[in-house]
């Protein structure tokens, strides 16, 4: 059995891993186990993909991190199939005065390689027809299975709790679900990726009752088959929906009275968390890094609170890293061919020479420098980063608990941090569309900048943040500023991709940053804002010294990869989840 082919302590210290060779031999045979196979894949319902060199633009971290796992699982040969929206509409941003502005462009799955498949209809209360056109794309033995029509909208249109964002859900749930039959395909496990793919879990229910299984003995099978896996740390921020939403658009779609009945019955109040439905008809639960999974506040509609397994998002190294450092990671035995950690990768770190390591460096400056050619800042002109100056970045999306604002509570002591150590600080981030108290946020810092002569020339905001632009800043820069406030942040993937690139870290002990304890990275701390912000520029002024020291500097590089190498790998988290779901 899987669960019994690698151990790994809980830490990863050590990273001892028994029989390593046979489980991703298994792996690359596509023999995983008997549940796993071409027409049995292990299926991924998400909302958002954001895999731009597939045509799929998404809106943050959830699609970032749909994407790599599909593209780790392409690369050891794991049967799966990613069913996701393709959004008619993509969005992107510019600065107009200052204030934010969101720009639409119209984008077809054809395309960027994409294959009409077939046509599926859902229905709504106003049409008992809705067509949905189904496109796939084929990449080894991964598949995108898409489903789209002209009216369907960009991704999270409209309130999270509204009319049109409930018919995205239910298009993706039931014409995704009809979409796998279309194309042959027959789920092993269908791992929901935040609560807003329920559906999907819903209509395999309804498939079985109406082809006659027993109602209970159905939501048992569904339950035996379903990974939910959560993102969001606070059951209240979940989307909930009315009983006259769900007859509206979801109970036209049900075909058995049975299972109609069973889902009334769980609204309270008229009202309905989505999250409460999907933790029953999922035995499989995942939170997204161990803080996450100890402190998410979630219960069943039994009022219990339940349990989620701790598998930390990891990214895939070959997407967000230097090339030349991947290398240098199989080249010096630290990684193994499966991109997991050896079991003395700690000790070949330790002898990683610091000039090939300032070397690498240098070189993705030079990438990020190519890249900010081609980009726009505040001022609507370009910047170049001197190769001899120190780079803090911020490149997150722009919301409330992640503080994008926190460097700039104090002009004067940023000043004097940037002038003193040779530095400048890019900040980079997409603002939801919608979300005006953020805007104003983005808006007042941008003041701030414009007023003082110094920060002028140091500060630049980088308009449109996507994909490039967030690589070209993990392999440009030398200080990453990650300062959500603590218990907040489910995981984030930012700053690991910013570690694996050799950058410094300067963060608060929340997400993923927290599975490793004590601190091996600059550890922003205090019992109150006012003393976060003074310790976030005590780090700032020490990483601007640590810069021009190189055996200080390559010390905390090597102490940060020896801590969180085996978090990072994308491969690990994709063995975790099928040690879950397999074991």
């Amino acid at each position: 059995m899987v669960g019994k082919d690698i151990t790994i302590n809980e830490r990863g210290d050590s990273a001892k891993i028994e029989n390593e060779e046979r489980f991703y031999e298994a792996i690359k045979r596509q023999n995983l186990s008997e549940k796993l196979s071409p027409e049995r894949p292990y299926v991924y319902f998400t909302m958002e993909v954001y895999d731009k060199k597939n045509g799929i633009k998404g809106g943050g971290g959830l699609g970032v991190l749909a994407a790599d796992t599909r593209r780790v699982a392409e690369r050891f040969n794991v049967p799966f199939v990613l069913v996701t929206p393709f959004y008619p509409w993509e969005s992107h941003q510019e600065l107009a005065g200052g204030a934010v502005k969101d720009v639409h462009v119209n984008v077809h799955p054809e395309e960027f390689g994409f294959e009409l498949v077939d046509t599926v209809s859902i229905k709504t209360v106003y049409s008992s027809h809705v067509p949905l056109s189904i496109y796939q794309k084929l990449l080894g033995s991964t598949r995108f299975l898409c489903m789209t029509e002209p009216d369907f909208g960009e991704l999270y249109s409209g309130d999270g709790s509204g009319d049109h964002r409930l018919y995205q859900e239910v298009a993706l749930g039931f014409g995704g679900y009809k979409a796998m039959k279309a194309v042959g395909v027959k789920p092993a496990i269908i791992q929901l990726n935040e609560t807003a793919t329920f559906f999907a879990a819903l209509a395999r229910l309804d498939e079985l009752v109406y082809n006659g299984m027993d109602l209970y003995e159905a939501i048992v099978y569904v339950r035996k088959h379903t990974l939910y896996t959560n993102h969001t740390l606070v059951q209240a921020a979940e989307s909930e929906f009315s009983f006259g939403q769900f007859q509206r658009f979801v109970f036209p779609n049900l075909r058995t009275k049975s299972l109609k009945r069973w889902i009334a019955n769980q609204f309270q109040d008229g009202r309905l968390k989505l999250s409460s439905i999907t933790i029953e008809l999922a035995e499989l639960r995942s939170g997204v890094s161990k803080l996450h999974a100890r402190v998410a506040n979630y219960k069943d509609l039994n009022g219990e609170r339940i349990k989620f397994v701790p598998i930390t998002n990891g990214i895939d190294i070959h997407e967000w890293v230097n090339p030349k450092i991947v290398q240098m990671y199989h080249d010096k035995g630290i990684l193994n061919r499966f991109d997991i950690p050896t079991p003395d990768y700690q000790t070949k770190i330790e002898q990683l020479s610091i000039i090939e390591l300032r070397d690498l460096k240098l070189e993705g400056r030079r990438e990020l420098n190519k890249v900010l050619e081609g980009r726009k800042n505040q001022h609507g002109g370009t910047v170049q980063v001197p190769e001899d100056a120190t780079l803090f970045n911020f490149k997150r999306r722009f919301v409330d608990y992640k503080r994008p604002w926190l460097p700039f509570t104090d002009v004067a002591r940023l000043r004097e941090i940037l002038e003193n150590h040779n530095a400048y600080y890019i900040l980079s981030g997409k603002v939801h569309a919608g979300d005006f108290a953020m805007a104003n946020r983005l808006k007042e810092i941008l003041t701030k900048v414009e007023k003082d002569k110094i920060l002028k020339g140091r500060v630049f905001y980088i308009e449109d943040y996507d994909e490039q632009l967030a690589l070209a800043l993990s392999l440009g820069a030398d200080v990453s500023i990650n300062n959500p406030i603590v218990g907040l942040e489910a995981c984030g993937t930012s700053w690991e991709k910013d570690i694996a690139n050799l950058q410094l870290l300067i963060s608060t002990a929340d997400g993923g940053v927290a599975d490793e304890t004590p601190a091996v990275y600059l550890e922003i701390t205090g019992r109150s804002e006012t003393d976060e912000v003074t310790s976030l520029y005590n780090n700032m002024r020490f990483a601007g010294e640590v810069m021009k020291n190189n055996e200080e500097w390559s010390r905390i590089i090597k102490d940060q990869l020896a801590a969180y190498l085996p978090v990072i790998s994308g491969a690990r988290m994709l063995k975790d989840y099928l040690n879950l779901l397999f074991k």
